[in-house]
């Protein structure tokens, strides 16, 4: 059964139009690759799977569920944004998140901040922007959930951030779990996927196996998505 599963989801904003039959899904142990330029109706895709949204039409399921409470306790959502509480620490936060999340795992956060070399009494407001996103991805990634649905994990951050986030990713996920990872930045994340499904205004453009859509292609994803979504 996949973690995450979608069949013709519609989402309308009024007339607007921002996903239009869209049908993907999310298999355990792997990581797949939702990949789009900006606009392209990622973030809202990201956000109807965790029940920010609602559909306008479509069925989505969470481990064969309907979303809603009892899957939100399957799913581990980062943001396209930092949205931290800026006047919080990195040991509040961690505690913050024990109480609040029944699979966080407590010891896991720590000893990804101490590797960061993130003192606990440091507050968000004196991280800088790089550290911040380390330290999301690091409170999302501590959980022990079915789903992590990570919205533009490496945007606005430098190389060595990369590095961190995708290690961190790669290293701290049960195979039982399914990632999903919403990016335009497809050369940097390409290594690490799975499956890819190009999304073109609002609708799967492409899908499938990563291997298989290189072999088919002759070329990259990364090449493959330059071509695809030329300007």
């Amino acid at each position: 059964m996949p973690n995450f599963e979608c069949k013709d989801l519609v989402k309308r904003f009024g007339g607007a139009t921002a996903l239009e039959g869209v049908s993907l899904k999310a298999e355990p142990g792997r990581v797949l690759g939702l990949l789009g330029p900006n606009g392209s109706g990622k973030t809202t895709l990201i956000k109807t799977a965790c029940g920010l949204l609602q559909p306008t039409s479509g069925e989505i399921r969470i481990c064969g569920r309907a979303p809603g409470t009892e899957t939100k306790k399957l799913v581990s959502y980062l943001p396209d944004r930092m949205c931290l509480p800026r006047w919080m620490s990195a040991q509040q936060l961690v505690k913050y998140y024990a109480d609040f999340f029944e699979d966080f795992d407590e010891t896991r956060a720590g000893e990804l901040l101490t590797r960061l070399d993130i003192r606990p009494e440091m507050r968000v407001k004196h991280m800088s922007k790089g550290t911040q996103e380390k330290v999301q991805l690091v409170l999302t990634m501590s959980r022990r959930a079915k789903l992590y649905l990570l919205d533009e994990p490496i945007g606005g951050v430098d190389p060595a951030t990369r590095d961190f986030i995708l290690s961190t990713i790669m290293t701290n996920y049960a195979e039982d779990a399914s990632v999903v990872i919403s990016t335009h930045l497809i050369s940097d994340v390409e290594r690490i996927l799975d499956d890819v499904v190009f999304i073109d205004r609002g609708r799967v453009a492409m899908a499938g196996e990563a291997d298989d859509v290189r072999s088919r292609a002759g070329k990259s994803i990364d090449e493959l998505f330059r071509e695809v979504f030329r300007c």
